[in-house]
């Protein structure tokens, strides 16, 4: 497993940007796929979008798709989620999860989880 830590919630207005950062212990970052989720207030967590070990193979819920973009540096081992056009309706507390396997990350079962960051789209 690794450990993962996220950062670069906030505040933002509508229709603003924000890029979130998941760091990652270990020196096997570049084997794991990462994944992005999210869990609003009285909501259950749902998928925001994945990325393979080597950065070619992305996936995104239909929700972001066109807005968010993930991307991962393996010599920094951290992923990245950029969030543009944000909307009130993307605040949420956003964790990223890594596991060796993609179907398994995209499924919410991956191994390691970070703590997670609050992103506040106000309207």
């Amino acid at each position: 497993q690794v450990q993962l830590v996220e950062s670069g919630g906030g505040l933002v207005q509508a229709g603003g940007s924000l890029r979130l950062s998941c760091a990652a212990s270990g020196r096997t970052f570049s084997s794991y796929a990462m994944a992005w989720f999210r869990q609003a207030p009285g909501k259950e967590r749902e998928f925001v979008a994945a990325i393979g070990w080597s950065g070619a193979n992305t996936l995104y819920a239909d929700s972001v798709k066109g807005r968010f973009t993930t991307s991962r540096n393996n010599a920094k081992n951290t992923v990245y989620l950029q969030m543009n056009s944000l909307k009130p309706e993307d605040t949420a507390v956003y964790y990223c999860a890594a596991d060796p396997i993609f179907r398994t990350v995209v499924a919410g079962s991956g191994g390691s989880w970070g703590q997670g960051t609050q992103v506040t789209v106000s309207s």
